[in-house]
């Protein structure tokens, strides 16, 4: 059975100015084991169709026109908001592209980690490393465990005693991992990767690329990985989706779409990256290249 399947999804959004189509006719498949990487400028709809998939876009704001996104088979558009609950963080993890935004500033990174295993923890036990009927003392203990041991896995030097920082304390990029942690403590079997490595540094982003491609051999997991890095994509993904204004135009196994690129859009994003042989003004922007080729 097909992991994630994303068949012609059209979602509008509304605002004061009215509603304006976003996503048009979104076609994807993600079986385990794979990771895909979703690349494109920004706006293109790339973390929208993330957000679709954990059912993360408010119903006021958002209107899926047409489509479906099944996951195991469940359609998680007809899913109620019940239900989701149960999927987020245990079945489906997300790691968000903000890490100012999406740690509360007034709870310590313990207390919203532990909160994240307690809620995995209830419909497997396993993931605490408990049996039988454990007490609920017993539960946040193995908790704060296991958010101390995700904690070092992301890279966080002396986590038995940051965990009981504020999110303040920590800097961007410490954040960022955080955030991965707090993803990855469910074990999901879909990783939805909204540019988990931005705020890393190389060294930092090397060992967190390693964890996720390590859980994926491990688990047999899915990813779905946005990133505007073409980099990050030819390094740890097997398949790629190029989108551009709310739509994918080209798709594939990672090797083939880079090296042999078939549509215009896909070729100006490979000459838009620099190399240490591009001389000064020999550097084109996408508009210009687009122009050439046509779309």
């Amino acid at each position: 059975m097909t992991l994630l399947d994303i068949k012609n999804l059209n979602l509008s959004m509304r605002s004061f100015e009215g509603e304006t189509q976003i996503l048009h006719g979104i076609d994807l498949k993600v079986e385990r084991g794979e990771i895909w990487g979703m690349v494109g400028e920004t706006g293109s709809g790339k973390s929208l169709t993330g957000l679709s998939v954990s059912r993360l876009i408010p119903p006021a704001t958002g209107r899926y026109l047409a489509g479906s996104i099944h996951f195991e088979g469940r359609d998680l558009l007809a899913t109620d908001e019940k239900a989701m609950r149960s999927l987020r963080g245990r079945k489906i993890g997300m790691i968000f592209q903000d890490p100012t935004t999406n740690l509360n500033p007034v709870f310590t990174i313990g207390t919203q980690l532990v909160d994240v295993a307690l809620h995995a923890g209830h419909a497997d036990p396993s993931i605490l490393g408990l049996s039988g009927n454990p007490s609920g003392r017993e539960r946040k203990k193995a908790a704060r465990r296991v958010a101390i041991e995700m904690l070092d896995k992301v890279g966080i030097p002396n986590p038995a005693a940051r965990i009981d920082d504020y999110p303040h304390q920590f800097s961007g990029g410490m954040r960022q991992r955080v955030l991965i942690a707090m993803a990855m403590i469910g074990k999901p079997d879909l990783l939805i990767a909204d540019e988990p490595t931005t705020a890393l540094d190389v060294s930092v982003q090397a060992q967190i690329l390693k964890l996720i491609h390590d859980l994926v051999a491990e688990r047999n997991i899915g990813v779905l990985m946005i990133t505007h890095n073409l980099g990050v994509v030819a390094q740890i993904c097997s398949h790629v989706a190029v989108m551009y204004r709310g739509r994918i135009l080209e798709r594939g196994p990672v090797h083939e779409v880079l090296k042999r690129p078939a549509h215009a859009y896909t070729q100006a994003l490979l000459n838009a990256i620099p190399t240490v042989h591009t001389k000064r003004g020999e550097l084109r922007g996408i508009g210009d290249i687009m122009q050439e080729g046509g779309r």
